[in-house]
């Protein structure tokens, strides 16, 4: 099938280069000249493992192209994907203005019917302002071209896009639509050989779908930090306990691990829109305000434990920190509302310098910060310790998990280390003699200086 895709973001890209591996021809389309020049020329604004080579064959064998032309994108294809941002408007709620930009857009060109795909996460009732969109168009044209508008969230997980996009655990499509139907099915049959993945269903319940998603998994995450809190006034181990509830099969282990909060592109813009929406319908949601705070509290929480280590954020004035991970997660770059932002923009705050090691978010870290006196950024993930008086850790990437600690050790001025990951044993560390604070489970700390 001919396939256009509007916008080469994060998800616009995957899904244009997944499409045309499995045989489809794509036309991305971005109205950013520049990324669209790096594009044709194989060079990949986002780090996303896997996804360099597809762009880069795909694109070598005809099959995936790139431009700025939107008539030419609209004339490419019946079936035209809708991939592009939704960032939180001032109220919180999802600014659909690009949305309908490229809904006008496709209107104002297309010659004949069109399939329009939301691919990009956009609230409940988005489809119907859509449709309201693209008869207004092609009204003031004069024309009376059938169209039909479809939902098709994305499920991607940053670090793991193009695995997800080729093997998916399921593909919702939204439409009452026979002919978009038929059109769907035939797109996403590469993808259903084993077995059937699709589920179709109305556009409202697929709109609601992937918000729903991306809650429950948020609140999944706030819940067991709620929880790691709790267990460390207890005295308990939140470790311990996360194995003994994950046991159980109707829990089970995924996003139950404790840490010092979620960031990323989509749970935090997500349960924010979402709310915004119970707001809209006059519905209280409490719950979602919940996991919210909770998670804007937990970002909080490795700087409360320096603070209280070192006596109080006063004594952190003058002091280096080194960090471990930038990124919000490991396998990718991706800053956007960062736990290790929430960090280190509290530790300038009270004075203190930063040095910092990312295996890939440097740039973005450089991006967004630029060059300032009390940031220097390492090379790898022991030059950033050198002279620092303790190591926080904010992302949980591989080469973390098991370091030289006798190297640590003699690069540190203090052997503390403020673990926002859970990546090592309490027990061990303690017992060589560093000051390790870690969530949920900090009853076997160390001591605090001010204890010492």
């Amino acid at each position: 099938m001919k396939l256009t895709i509007f916008g080469t973001g994060y998800v616009g890209l995957v899904t244009g280069a997944c499409l045309a591996e499995v045989g489809h021809t794509v036309v991305c389309m971005d109205v950013d000249q520049g990324k669209i020049d790096r594009l044709k020329a194989s060079i990949i604004p986002i780090w996303e493992p896997g996804l360099e080579p597809i762009v880069t064959r795909n694109v070598a064998e005809g099959r995936l192209r790139f431009t700025t032309d939107v008539e030419e994108a609209v004339k490419h294809a019946d079936v035209q994907f809708i991939a592009v941002g939704t960032p939180p408007d001032e109220d919180r709620s999802a600014d659909l203005q690009y949305v309908l930009a490229v809904a006008e857009a496709i209107a104002r060109h297309m010659p004949r019917y069109r399939v329009i795909v939301n691919k990009s996460t956009v609230p409940v009732g988005t489809a119907d302002n859509v449709q309201a969109k693209v008869e207004q168009i092609l009204a003031e044209r004069g024309e009376a071209i059938p169209f039909d508008v479809v939902s098709n969230p994305e499920f991607l997980k940053e670090g793991a896009a193009v695995g997800d996009f080729l093997k998916p655990d399921r593909i919702i499509i939204g439409t009452r639509s026979a002919r978009a139907q038929e059109r769907m099915r035939e797109l996403y049959e590469p993808f259903n050989r084993n077995h059937e993945r699709t589920q179709f269903m109305d556009v409202k319940s697929a709109e609601l779908t992937k918000y729903a998603a991306n809650a429950m998994l948020a609140t999944k995450i706030s819940f067991m930090n709620e929880l790691a809190n709790m267990a460390e006034l207890l005295g308990a181990d939140i470790e311990e306990v996360r194995k003994g509830i994950g046991a159980d099969p109707r829990i089970g282990y995924h996003f139950i691990y404790p840490g010092c909060g979620y960031g990323g592109s989509c749970f935090p813009k997500d349960v924010q829109a979402l709310g915004r929406t119970a707001d809209q319908i006059g519905y209280d949601a409490p719950l979602l305000k919940a996991v919210e705070a909770v998670n804007n509290r937990q970002k909080t929480t490795l700087f409360t434990k320096l603070t209280k280590h070192f006596g109080g954020a006063a004594s952190l004035k003058g002091k280096t920190i080194a960090v471990w991970g930038l990124a919000f997660k490991p396998n990718t770059d991706d800053m956007r509302e960062a736990p290790s932002r929430t960090l280190i923009e509290a530790l300038w705050a009270a004075g203190a310098k930063v040095q910092a090691y990312d295996p890939v978010a440097m740039g973005e870290m450089r991006r967004i910060y630029g060059r300032r006196e009390d940031l220097a950024l390492a090379s790898n993930k022991y030059n950033v310790l050198e002279g620092a008086h303790a190591l926080a850790i904010c992302t949980e990437w591989q080469q973390f998990r098991a370091p030289d600690f006798d190297e640590m050790e003699r690069l540190l001025l203090n052997k503390v280390i403020i673990d926002g990951r859970n990546i090592y044993s309490p027990a061990r560390l303690n017992e060589d003699g560093w000051a390790y604070f870690s969530i949920g489970r900090n009853h076997c700390s160390g001591a605090s200086v001010a204890e010492q």
